[in-house]
């Protein structure tokens, strides 16, 4: 590994691009960033469309590996820009050409598995490889340990790619389990350490992420795909009657979504970045807490948007297994999610997640003699009932003062 680092010492920029470790500037969420993630709601508007357009299987199946890409994409950004700084010209041209590459990646979104596949993959590839072998350059001559660990990221990006732009390549037939096993390839990594012949694996202890960045950073994002329930609910009403029970409808979807930002924002959210902001050793956090785990949160929620859409579209339906799995899965997703989430960040399992989520099932069972109104209203008491638990908990392990 020494012989390694030594050989390729000329390696990288000779300018520092490098975020400053002092006056919290390593934690600081730059305007450039927010800029960026303009990208991705534009194409969580376009996953979320894609299914509530063309509910099916396999619409659904296409939407899990979509959901997973843009995320994945997303917070594969995050941790580069834990160390790169923003503010450095170099570095700003590259987020630009990355929103570029994200927007084309967003447009082909809902012809992704037809024949926008290769625009779709092609994008991919060039933001994953690209912004990866930029981090490898910028980090090798100031912190050659991270430089060394974004040459394994680089070399499982190029092999993951090669997947994604095969898969695009090969009959419509073949396509989702080409790229599901790209999905494996790019979830995998991390978990792997991205070990590489030669080069073994990546210390852990190196990913020295700032955990208070890194954490608002996801939280910021999560706003992102509420933003999209509300987005569809408002414009599901806005195209319906206006009558007492698209209204109730309505308000049930607005109240779902302030339930699903209650649960994650209440408690949640600040503990998780207390935890990694004062943890010895932020990497392994980092890696389970805020890359992993925030995945079933964000399906959680693009699900709830869809859902929401085809309550409102028509709210006395029943009998529809379709519907009221989405309203009822897509709940049991986020709450399994702030489950794991909570634990990951050092908290404890709380009983009330699980009884929500053996609720849902419950829900689910009952869909041949509900609505989905009433459904949805259902759902939502159950996810008041876990933020209320979730509450409670939090207050008693608060210490009693005077």
């Amino acid at each position: 590994m020494r012989a390694t680092l030594t050989g390729m010492a000329s390696l990288g920029f000779s300018r520092n691009l490098l975020r400053p470790d002092t006056d919290g500037a390593e934690h600081r969420v730059t305007y450039i960033e927010l800029f960026f993630d303009l990208v991705f709601v534009f194409a969580v508007t376009q996953i979320s469309h894609l299914l509530l357009s063309h509910p099916g299987p396999e619409e659904f199946l296409h939407t899990l590996v979509l959901t997973a890409v843009v995320w994945w994409v997303w917070i594969y950004t995050t941790w580069a820009f834990t160390w790169l700084n923003p503010e450095r010209g170099a570095v700003r041209a590259m987020l630009i050409v990355m929103m570029l590459l994200g927007l084309l990646m967003a447009s082909a979104i809902p012809d992704a598995f037809g024949d926008k596949d290769l625009l779709f993959a092609g994008a991919l590839a060039a933001m994953q490889v690209g912004r990866s072998v930029f981090t490898l350059l910028a980090l090798y001559r100031q912190r050659p340990e991270l430089g060394l660990n974004f040459l394994r990221i680089s070399l499982w990006n190029a092999f993951a790619a090669t997947f994604w732009i095969g898969g695009a390549l090969v009959p419509d037939a073949a396509r989702p389990w080409i790229w599901l096993l790209a999905l494996l390839v790019d979830y995998g990594a991390p978990y792997l350490l991205y070990w590489v012949p030669g080069l073994g694996r990546s210390d852990i202890t190196t990913w020295n992420v700032a955990g208070g960045h890194m954490a608002e950073r996801v939280s910021l994002f999560l706003i992102i795909v509420l933003g999209e329930s509300i987005i569809v609910s408002g414009t599901s009403f806005s195209e319906g009657p206006l009558d007492g029970t698209h209204l109730l409808a309505f308000l049930s979807s607005f109240l779902g979504t302030v339930l699903l930002w209650l649960l994650y924002f209440s408690h949640s959210e600040r503990g998780g970045s207390d935890y990694i902001v004062n943890a010895a050793d932020p990497g392994p956090i980092a890696r389970t807490a805020y890359t992993y785990v925030p995945a079933l949160m964000v399906l959680g929620v693009v699900l709830a948007a869809v859902a929401d859409g085809l309550v409102l579209a028509d709210p006395l339906e029943a009998g529809s297994l379709w519907t009221a799995g989405l309203v009822c899965g897509s709940s049991a997703v986020y709450v399994l999610g702030n489950a794991l989430f909570r634990r990951a960040a050092g908290g404890r399992w709380l009983p009330g997640h699980f009884l929500g989520i053996l609720a849902f099932g419950l829900l689910t069972a009952a869909s041949p003699i509900v609505p989905a109104l009433g459904l949805a209203w259902a759902a939502n008491a159950v996810v008041l009932l876990v933020v209320v638990g979730d509450e409670v908990a939090w207050r008693r392990a608060q210490p009693l003062h005077g």
